[in-house]
């Protein structure tokens, strides 16, 4: 028996490097940043329901199909879907995995390849056992989550304080300005920091995995989401900034912001879902639920239909009464005017699939927004309401909000870093007084690695700063790397982060996220280690380079991103 199971994997094996092999040779190989970003989990994993099964595949107990279930939401459906529809990963559909069979599956799944599919087994994240139960669930028909609609978020709607009995003046002595909300992510809660003490001002119940953190208009109210679907309003005026009002608006999310046009100032909120797919505008002051639109549809080019279009970033135009709403799958983003909730008018712009991150420009008038998958950034152009350009980039493009820097030679320019490769690109963003250069990748830097996440710089500062917490290398991850903006050419310095932090354990210690203070003069970093190790945030000056502070707090547990108030009310990277 043992020389036949011996046999088997050796066939399983070869079969795996042949098919690795052929991927590679057709140009789809992948690397392990971008392998680390995309096999995600999914808040789905705890939400019931239905068995749906298909005669043709291989039997399951209901408690196999219900493990092989979570399991798919814990590690698979960040790349193939809620629906096993595709996203960023292939289809795993029945109609497809059925023809192949199990022995089949179980060698990719096994195995991996350089398309981008994990090595579960050979990795020992799976047994062999559960290899199997996989390779015969996604021969299934997939179970559906329900949908989550207006009388569903309104059982999640809690008005904490009501806007009457809300302060009517600032009540703290706090520099509003220079708060900074951390993202704490496997406590569900964000820790509000004052930015000039550099003490903890109160750690906020929200909900799990904050993705962003988004100040409105006025600077008074700042918004979370997790990863949920959860929206937090926390009232910064409040003697001890807490939260006023909460509210669900799907199952699964990562993006929210508030009206910031003339006259619409903290009027309204929108958030995005991944499911549903679909978008939701809020009153600004309550967060009550007040218009659901669906964002399935068809994909821009294919013209194939979509059913799982998710929401990704969101933000709110600076040149009329419209959100900016970018969807994943679909490549295309919508400028929503909000002008009329009841009578909603949608401008649909196509751009490229897999839209994801993004920031504006200097002006304020180019979206900035990255294709991931397809390897491009489209700038959208807000006053015009069209699309500016599509521009071809490195490999997975991932900018968070990017930065924005004046290039010597070529002008206003926009910085994106890549989680598949080395790279960050440079595009020109003025086409009146660098017609040339706008819209082009005018120029590439070399970094250390790829998995970067974020990229930063600011108007005072003469630095870019990228991070790479997704690099397989320790010595990367645990580091940043900084770049003279007026000498670019020269390369980069690297400042070691997590060993200024002192941790005093053998964390992950990964390096993340790089935000300024309000003045331009410091730099944060979160040092990410697991949830039972100790983590830090570290503060650079930027000017020298040098560590300025570390702040160490049992409460600060796997603290990834962070928002300085200031900087994000006013759009400012």
């Amino acid at each position: 028996m043992k020389a036949i199971k011996t046999v088997q994997h050796l066939a399983l094996a070869a079969l795996a490097m042949a098919a690795a092999t052929a991927m590679a040779q057709a140009g789809k190989g992948v690397s392990q940043p971008e392998m680390n970003y995309q096999a995600g989990g999914s808040p789905l994993v705890n939400e019931p329901m239905h068995q749906s099964t298909n005669p043709k595949a291989p039997p399951m107990t209901a408690a196999e199909f219900e493990k092989a279930r979570q399991t798919y939401f814990e590690r698979c459906a960040g790349c193939h879907g809620v629906l096993r529809k595709g996203a960023t990963g292939k289809p795993l559909t029945p109609d497809l995995t059925t023809a192949k069979g199990t022995d089949y599956l179980k060698v990719f799944i096994s195995y991996g390849s350089p398309a981008g599919m994990p090595n579960w087994l050979t990795s020992g994240e799976m047994s062999e056992k559960e290899v199997d139960l996989m390779a015969r669930y996604i021969q299934h028909e997939p179970p559906t989550p329900p949908e989550f609609g207006m009388a569903d978020m309104k059982k999640t709607w809690k008005v904490i304080v009501e806007p009457k009995d809300r302060p009517k003046k600032k009540l703290n002595n706090y520099n509003i300005e220079n708060i900074f909300s951390t993202t704490l992510r496997d406590t569900g809660e964000v820790a509000l920091i004052d930015g000039d003490t550099k003490q903890i001002i109160n750690i906020v119940k929200t909900g799990y995995a904050v993705h962003i953190s988004r100040t409105s208009a006025s600077g008074r109210y700042l918004f979370v989401i997790g990863r949920d679907a959860k929206i937090n309003m926390i009232d910064l005026w409040m003697e001890k900034p807490d939260n006023v009002a909460e509210v669900r608006v799907g199952l699964e999310a990562r993006s929210v912001d508030t009206s910031k046009f003339k006259g619409y100032e903290d009027k309204l909120a929108i958030a995005g879902s991944y499911w549903p797919p679909q978008y939701t505008i809020m009153d600004g002051d309550t967060l009550e639920p007040k218009k659901i639109v669906s964002t399935r549809g068809m994909v821009v080019g294919t013209q194939e239909y979509h059913p799982e279009p998710r929401v990704a970033s969101i933000v709110a135009s600076h040149f009329k009464p419209e959100f900016v709403v970018n969807v994943k799958e679909t490549g295309k983003t919508l400028m929503v005017d909000y002008s009329n909730i009841d009578a909603l008018k949608v401008t649909e712009i196509g751009s490229a699939p897999f839209l994801h991150d993004g920031g504006w420009d200097s002006s304020k008038r180019y979206f900035m927004v990255a294709a991931n998958n397809s390897n491009k950034i489209a700038a959208i152009d807000a006053k015009e309401g069209k699309l500016a350009a599509i521009t071809e980039v490195g490999k997975i493009p991932h900018p968070g909000r990017g930065a924005n820097l004046l290039h010597p030679k070529f002008g206003p320019v926009w910085a994106t870093g890549h989680l598949g490769d080395d790279t960050i690109s440079l595009i020109g963003t003025d086409p009146k007084k660098h017609k040339q250069y706008a819209f082009k990748e005018v120029a590439k830097l070399t970094g250390p690695g790829g998995g970067a996440l974020f990229i930063k710089s600011h108007p005072k500062s003469t630095h870019l700063y990228s991070d790479a917490p997704l690099n397989p290398d320790p010595k990367i991850s645990q580091s940043v790397v900084v770049f003279d903006i007026k000498n670019l050419d020269k390369g980069f310095v690297t400042l070691p982060v997590a060993e200024w932090a002192g941790l005093k354990d053998d964390g992950a210690k990964r390096v993340v996220q790089p935000e300024f203070n309000k003045a331009g003069d410091e730099v944060w970093f979160s040092v990410w280690s697991a949830k039972n190790k100790e983590s830090a945030l570290v503060i650079v000056d930027d000017k020298t380079l040098k560590l300025k502070a570390v702040i160490k707090d049992p409460r600060l547990i796997t603290p990834t991103g962070h928002f300085n108030v200031y900087n994000t009310q006013h759009d400012i990277y």
